[in-house]
């Protein structure tokens, strides 16, 4: 009787836990109390808590949070050292005469600075280039915006700062192997999926009218020009970890010294000095609230973990035993990962998968890409996803429109990634 309380009482936490995350609740704190409402409901002893939920999961995540610190560096060495302006730029010459290729071509371009650079701060900084390209040569903004956040979305497949965020729920899938042949596919899919909105909606693009963005010219900086050998830098790491089996953090660190290198930031001992000084800092500041977001996001995990026994009945009943099943299921539902739902890992989801992942019912290398899929849906079409935003209030367009435009598109993509997951893990 004492375990059908628990556990009720546990799901009627967790339902309004989800209310309060679409009400636009503050993540951080939610997750800090849901921690210690968990705690309480489970019974979970003083001791218990402060170790095992408290301690050993904050501590266990250090190596994580390195990981994402050198993730950060090296997308910050990227935007500040005008590689990822230079990239952007080129599209600009097609542009006039073939919008709809230069659409395409601004997928591609966004797609390879962010398989490892991330962040608001690298969104704006490659934003602010790259949609007024899109506007100015008659590309709808209603598909522009969706088109260049879906493709942001696109390449965190395969992007070491994120993926190590998922790592919170699945310690023991690694950023190699199987899963990057994974996650090289999923990308691919995405952006085919991406590259057929465009199609789709070519006349729109042919016939569009160009728009300008009042005070764009101020934000840009036309001047960065680097030598055209750079524009492979940003798939370095990835090309680094799948030649040469090499870790990332010495994939990502070769890889920034590449840039440095190649754009003459290691010219003089001082201007190298400066360089550094300031990507370090603003790496650090870009990361700073999300790893805060982070140590609560595992303690919350923990608190998950040692309240499995109460959840597992509840479980058993609701989740398929066929790895097929939830494959497709996970796929159909995807859209409950917008507004930070139940399949959002880093919102009101990040309940369902430390419950999945502690009760072992299936292998962590099937759950953490199929609710990776699902949380990349938000990730690149959500309004709780803060660069989406920035994106919207940026270009002007509504959010209606936006949604209306971007999630049958990753509806469809996500499905099938979900079921390319199964192919390669079920």
């Amino acid at each position: 009787m004492t375990n059908v309380i628990i556990s009720t009482l546990l799901l009627i936490t967790f339902i309004l836990f989800i209310v309060y995350i679409i009400k636009g609740g503050n993540l951080l704190v939610g997750f800090f109390l849901m921690t210690i409402l968990w705690s309480i409901i489970g019974l979970v002893p003083l001791d218990t808590f402060m170790q095992k939920v408290i301690a050993e999961p904050a501590l266990n995540y250090g190596p994580t949070i390195i990981y994402i610190v050198f993730g950060s560096w090296f997308g910050r060495v990227l935007v500040d050292s005008g590689i990822a302006a230079s990239i952007s730029r080129q599209t600009e010459k097609v542009g006039r005469k073939a919008p709809v290729l230069a659409a395409i071509l601004v997928v591609l371009v966004t797609a390879l600075i962010f398989s490892s650079a991330y962040g608001v701060g690298s969104v704006m900084a490659i934003g602010v280039i790259l949609i007024p390209i899109m506007l100015s040569i008659g590309i709808p903004k209603k598909i522009a915006i969706p088109a260049f956040t879906m493709a942001i979305g696109a390449p965190m497949y395969i992007n070491v700062v994120l993926f190590n965020q998922i790592k919170v729920f699945f310690p023991s899938v690694s950023y190699s192997g199987q899963y990057l042949s994974f996650g090289i596919v999923a990308m691919i899919i995405q952006l085919i999926g991406v590259v057929i909105f465009i199609l789709l909606n070519r006349k729109a693009i042919e016939n569009g009218t160009p728009e300008v963005i009042e005070g764009e010219t101020d934000n840009v900086d036309n001047d960065v020009h680097v030598n055209r050998w750079t524009y492979v830098i940003p798939i370095l790491p990835v090309a680094f970890n799948i030649i040469f089996k090499w870790d990332a953090i010495p994939s990502l660190v070769v890889s920034t010294i590449l840039a440095m290198l190649m754009t003459h930031k290691m010219a003089s001992w001082k201007g190298m000095l400066e360089f550094i000084n300031s990507t370090t800092k603003k790496a650090i500041n870009d990361i700073s609230g999300l790893i805060f977001f982070l140590m609560a996001l595992i303690m919350f995990v923990g608190a998950a973990s040692v309240n499995v026994p109460h959840f597992k009945s509840i479980i058993e009943v609701i989740v398929p035993n066929s790895a097929l099943v939830l494959a497709l299921a996970i796929g159909i539902l995807a859209p409950l990962a917008l507004f930070r739902g139940p399949l959002h890992v880093w919102g009101a989801g990040a309940a369902t998968a430390s419950v999945l992942a502690a009760t072992g019912t299936f292998s962590p290398n099937l759950l953490l890409p199929l609710l990776y899929t699902a949380s990349i849906m938000a990730v690149s079409i959500d309004l709780t996803q803060s660069w989406n935003t920035w994106a919207l209030d940026y270009s002007g367009l509504d959010a209606k429109t936006y949604l209306k435009m971007g999630i049958p598109v990753m509806w469809v993509v996500s499905i099938i990634n979900t079921l390319v997951g199964y192919a390669f893990f079920g």
